[in-house]
């Protein structure tokens, strides 16, 4: 499954280091699996077995993953966390970075590693990494900047029993007016409820923790031990020892977690469920999860139970980068607001600024590169495609304002962003109501919204493309709760040319590969995504000649009463008495 070839020798200032190609077979399959010890399900694997594989390799090399998908439906990979300056068509998303990978067909990601840190790479096709085709990514950097003595991946995962497929059809619903989400059966840490974790007397470990749930966001700590913070989404922090973290769907924290010097008592790790997000919470769901952490597995005795779960006080926007990078005024604001709302096609959608996205014929990218002039017109990608074009090198601030009562986490594709400010209600452009972080604010890639608040993000649009900018809860995700970031288009153009893989499997799947987002030239939209929106809160052309219509019948109505009770019945029985007394 993994080879590495053609090794490069690169030299270092400390000396020399290798770089590989580092190569990766996938062969997207259904497969079976029962994690959960609950039921057996079909899931999507690779190479027809579940888990997938963990993808590591190192900063420098690159990495290749040939895709050949064995499923009866589309299928893309997103390595989530990476830039892909100027590879922007590996990215993975369909209908922003390309088309969807056709039952059948093959494509290869390949792509220098210039980063290292925590990542994952998952399915992003419609719900399919619900399914089950996901998987940590790890990029090691050839010298670390902490030292420990064992690096162990801790990946945490809801889980459900139905098929993505069918949770969207029952989600996205007429006959769920309240958006409502289908809540996961169960969860657990690493591949199973049957895992555990084993330390070793004094030991320093490093936990890569990372949240490859598509909905649960989790509280995570362990009794009698602190850990420190080194890392979140690939950004080495300063060190900060904390009793607990959480971590969104999508969230990567590294922690350095020192073992004891004695063996005589094992102890539980804690991964609580953030019970605020579910709609309702079945009895038969174990949202308080527990995993033994062995020193010595012929011990019966356990710690203290010291788990503080929902009431954790970790701030990631307190973290310093080790890399210092001052918050400086921004050139261009883009200011999103979020709500759920019931839109024309019955259905409860997320949005942006009142309007659902909805994924444009040809991709935004593909767009990008054969629309010549034209890429700066952000009509052309489409009505619903929430576009927003960017400047080359302009400081972004982005307001992300969650009118919502529940919590939200937030990624952008391409870049890590600053987590400058925060703050209750709809930010109005009042700076004294923010707290803000403007010494060297801490960046990543995903960022949590509280219910009812806005926080403020800023990134330099150092990297031409087109990034997606979405809800990292699926559920949202599919409804519409995202937005497509058009990054100096103009730039993109003199730097790139797509694939001729990236067109071929467009043609495969029966989708047009270049053009606007109806796949037609210029300004002629006719045909793209457009019309579901939300409902008009007043009176439609149709709705105003009802209105009139009744109101005239109603007037003509009261008239017709009015003149019936004028008249005297009396009178008139006595009128027609006499007129027919005189005929006889």
């Amino acid at each position: 499954m993994r080879f590495l070839t053609a090794c490069l020798l690169v030299a270092g200032s400390t000396g020399f280091a290798q770089a590989a190609r580092v190569v990766y077979d996938l062969n997207i399959t259904y497969a079976t699996a029962n994690p959960d010890n609950l039921f057996e399900r079909r899931v999507v694997g690779v190479n027809g077995k579940w888990p997938p594989p963990t993808i590591e390799a190192n900063i420098n090399d690159t990495l290749v993953m040939n895709v050949y998908n064995d499923l009866d439906t589309f299928t893309a990979l997103h390595t989530h966390g990476m830039f892909q300056n100027n590879t922007g068509w590996m990215d993975g998303p369909v209908g922003v970075t390309q088309c969807p990978i056709p039952a059948g067909s093959k494509l290869t990601y390949e792509f220098d590693l210039k980063q290292h840190g925590s990542y994952w790479i998952h399915s992003h096709y419609r719900g399919q990494y619900m399914d089950g085709l996901r998987m940590p990514f790890i990029i090691h950097n050839i010298n670390e900047t902490y030292k420990y003595d064992h690096d162990i991946i801790v990946p945490f995962q809801d889980w459900y029993h139905d098929e993505s497929e069918v949770g969207i059809a029952t989600f996205m619903s007429e006959w769920n007016p309240t958006g409502a989400e289908p809540v996961p059966q169960s969860g657990f840490l690493f591949n199973s409820v049957n895992d555990s974790l084993t330390f070793e007397a004094g030991k320093t470990y490093r936990l890569r923790l990372i949240n490859m749930s598509s909905f649960s966001m989790f509280y995570f700590s362990i009794d009698g031990h602190d850990m420190e913070v080194i890392e979140i989404d690939g950004v080495e922090t300063q060190r900060h020892t904390v009793k607990s973290v959480y971590l969104t769907a999508a969230q990567r924290i590294s922690v350095l977690v020192t073992a004891k010097n004695t063996t005589d008592t094992n102890y539980y790790m804690h991964a609580d469920m953030n019970t605020d997000m579910f709609d309702v919470l079945p009895d038969d769901l174990l949202y308080n999860l527990t995993i033994p952490l062995y020193y010595n597995k012929e011990v019966t005795q356990f710690g203290a139970n010291e788990d503080v779960g929902m009431a954790s006080d970790f701030d990631d926007m307190a973290l310093s980068p080790i890399e210092i990078e001052q918050a400086v005024m921004y050139d261009h604001l883009v200011n999103l607001t979020f709500d759920f709302q019931v839109t024309t096609d019955g259905i409860n959608r997320g949005m942006f600024n009142e309007i659902p996205y909805l994924t444009p014929k040809v991709p935004s990218l593909n767009t990008i590169l054969s629309s010549g002039n034209l890429s700066t017109e952000v009509d052309i990608y489409g009505p619903q495609s929430m576009a927003y074009v960017l400047k080359h090198l302009d400081m972004v601030q982005v307001i992300v304002n969650n009118l919502d009562a529940g919590a939200h986490p937030f990624h952008l594709h391409g870049h890590v962003f600053q987590m400058v400010g925060r703050g209750d209600g709809v930010y109005t452009g009042d700076g004294s109501v923010v707290e803000w972080f403007l010494n060297n604010p801490a960046r990543r890639d995903t960022i949590l919204v509280p219910a009812e608040t806005f926080v403020l993000i800023r990134f330099r649009a150092d990297n031409p493309g087109a990034w997606f900018f979405h809800c990292h809860i699926e559920w949202h995700l599919e409804s519409g709760l995202a937005a497509t970031f058009i990054e100096a288009p103009d730039v993109a153009q003199e730097r790139m040319t797509l694939p001729q893989a990236f067109k071929d499997i467009c043609t495969e799947g029966g989708n047009p590969y270049e053009g606007n987002a109806a796949g037609k030239e210029g300004f002629d939209l006719k045909g793209a995504p457009d019309g579901i929106r939300m409902i008009f809160d007043g009176f439609t052309p149709k709705g105003k000649g009802a209105m009139a219509g009744c109101i005239i019948s109603a007037l003509l109505g009261m008239t017709a009463i009015i003149m019936y009770s004028r008249l005297d019945p009396l009178k008139e029985g006595r009128t027609i008495a006499v007129s027919k007394a005189n005929k006889i």
